[in-house]
This record gives C-alpha cells, structure tokens and sequence, in this order.
C-alpha cells in the first residue's frame, strides 16, 4: 500500500517523477476567519501534466485552498508556489500562468461567445496577432464553433460551462484550476464536459487542478488529496486508495441498527457504523460472509447490499462516514451557526 498521509511538512511524492517538475508546491498551507480554521495546514505537491484532485463534502476547505493558489485570498500562513511563482509576492506572475473556471458562472450573458472571449484576451494581453487562431482552436475543443456568434444567454448550462473552460485555457496557462467544474449540471451534460476535459488535456499539455464533491468525477484524475474538516486525510491514486480499503463494503437494512451493530460487535468482532440509514461495516469475501448474517445472528434483516471498494468507502476509510453524511451535516452546521455560514461562503 503506497496511500501516503499528510500532516504538515510538504511530502515528496513516491515513486518516479518522470522527470516532470512540480507545478504547485504547498507547504503548511492555512486560512483562518477568526476562530474559524477553513483550512488546516496542507502540504502536498502536483506535478506537471498531472489532473489532480480535490475530492471532499461541501465546506471542507477546496475551494478556499484554490483560492489561495489563485492569488484571490490570502493565506493566514504557509507557503505555495503555483507555475514557479510564489502566491503571495508574486501574484500578478501567478495569474498570468494559470486559467481558472469558477463554481459559479462568470461569463457575460448579453455578450456573445466569441466577445467573452475577447474581453478575456484583453485582460490578459494576448498578442492581437494570435488571439483568432487561440479562439478558433479552444472553442473547437468545447465544442462551440458553430455558437461563437450567439448571446450566451441563449446557451445551456451545460454550453455556458465549456464555454467558461474555453476562455481558462484561451490564454495558453500552465495550469487549470477547475473548482466544482459540473456542479449543477445534469449526469450527462457532466459526461459530456468530462469528455471535453480529458480532450484538451491531450492536446494543450496542462496540468488539471480540480475540486469536486462527485465520486465519479474524482475517477478521472491521476491523483486524488481527500480533504475533510479543512485537513488532508489521504493522498494517493484512485486505483491505490481503492485498493487500500480491500474489503467488500456491506450494508443491511434492519428496522433495529443499534441492536444489529451490538450483534454484529458481539458476534463477529465487527465494529459497524450507521450510514445513510443502514448498518454498514467491511469484511473479506463479503458475497460469502452474508449467508452468516442469516444463520448466525437472531436479528431481522430486511435487505443486504454488498459491493466492492469505492472512492466512497475511502473516504469513509478514513473521516468514519460517507461524503453524503459529512455534506448533510455540514449544512445543518451552516443552518445553525449564521458566523460560520458567513465564513464558509469564502471557501
């Protein structure tokens, strides 16, 4: 098992580089608003030509962190280096290497895409000489030529988001900050920018930076940081965290949880915990162990649910509960708490 854990001084990264650079070195890397710690100290590196990801709940500290790297907050302490430029004396350097597509939406709705896109040229002082073939080539890659003379307002989510990833990548950056990329956004319109991702990924030769709460979006990086309570609890790849739980994850529906998890302590040295409304523990061979369930234990079990390893049962590997848990009561602690509901909106 190579899964590496971080704490706080920057962990070097196992195995070859390839000879690849870093492009984003983190070191200690924290954000407090008052007695509110957003982000906790966060070490790690992502190499060049590297999608990485940041997979956790809502409120666990992503977007704050991308904010950081991105020069639109400043960090309480620590230290961070984005494309070789420091993200705090060298931020007009920082954000002249890096493209970034915002959670919510940025683009101008009464523009059409190809004047949004032009605006952005200008902020950024692309040579006037290379901004059409730059336009031609990104909007190629989204998919929208053929709208680049339409109003936005006339696009679907779905449009609007490739179009706000054409214009990150329209200034040729070295890095791609995505921060919840399809949030919002139906399961195939997902698919589908997922699919335009991976392509200009190909073709531009960058480094991918993301944050999502979807498990199934955290699949497509090379390398996943799980970030909860504003910590990095695990590092590593999806295929190695997934392998590192091993075990078969199992559920049972029983109308008596408390009773079925003493029965299952008492009986099998089985330390379950209530998740989503089932009991849920992990065993070897568990297609084998639950015939045991019925002939071993005088508790009524209504259904069983047996899969196999997911980026899901890491996470709960991990923080002792499922990223859909740790969501719910983030919100209820925002419902509750207005000071850290103010706080949070800055993650």
């Amino acid at each position: 098992m190579t899964t590496a854990h971080y704490n706080h001084a920057v962990t070097t990264l196992d195995g070859p580089r390839d000879g690849r650079p870093a492009a984003v070195v983190v070191d200690r890397l924290s954000k407090s608003y008052g007695d509110l710690v957003a982000v906790d100290g966060v070490s790690f590196e992502v190499l060049a030509g590297e999608t990485f990801g940041f997979l956790g709940p809502n409120g666990a500290g992503k977007s704050t962190t991308i904010s950081m790297l991105c020069t639109l907050l400043r960090p309480t302490s620590g230290h961070a280096t984005v494309a070789g430029a420091d993200v705090v004396t060298e931020r007009s350097l920082v954000r002249s290497r890096i493209g970034l597509v915002f959670q919510d939406p940025t683009v101008d709705d009464y523009l059409t895409a190809e004047e949004n896109l032009r605006f952005h040229a200008e902020l950024y002082g692309v040579p006037k000489a290379t901004v059409k073939g730059r336009m031609d080539a990104v909007l190629g890659m989204v998919g929208l030529s053929e709208r680049r003379g339409d109003q936005v307002k006339t696009f679907s989510g779905g449009m609007r988001r490739r179009l706000e990833i054409a214009r990150g990548l329209l200034h040729s950056p070295r890095v791609l900050f995505l921060d919840e990329p399809t949030v919002g956004l139906d399961p195939q319109t997902r698919s589908h920018i997922w699919a335009y991702i991976t392509s200009l990924k190909a073709s531009e030769e960058i480094t991918i930076f993301l944050t999502t709460h979807y498990m199934d979006e955290a699949e497509y990086c090379d390398r996943i940081a799980i970030i909860d309570g504003g910590k990095i609890v695990v590092l590593d790849t999806p295929e190695a965290l997934k392998a590192g739980v091993g075990q078969d994850r199992v559920e049972l529906g029983t109308p008596d949880p408390e009773a079925a998890m003493a029965a299952l302590r008492d009986h099998f040295g089985i330390a379950a915990t209530i998740s989503e409304g089932s009991v849920t523990f992990f065993v070897d061979s568990g297609e084998e162990f639950v015939p045991r369930l019925f002939g071993e234990l005088d508790l009524l079990i209504k259904s069983v649910r047996v899969a196999r390893p997911t980026l899901d049962d890491v996470f709960m590997t991990y923080t002792g509960r499922t990223i859909r848990d740790a969501e719910a009561s983030s919100a209820d602690a925002l419902r509750s708490n207005p000071f850290i509901r103010a706080g949070t909106r800055r993650r």
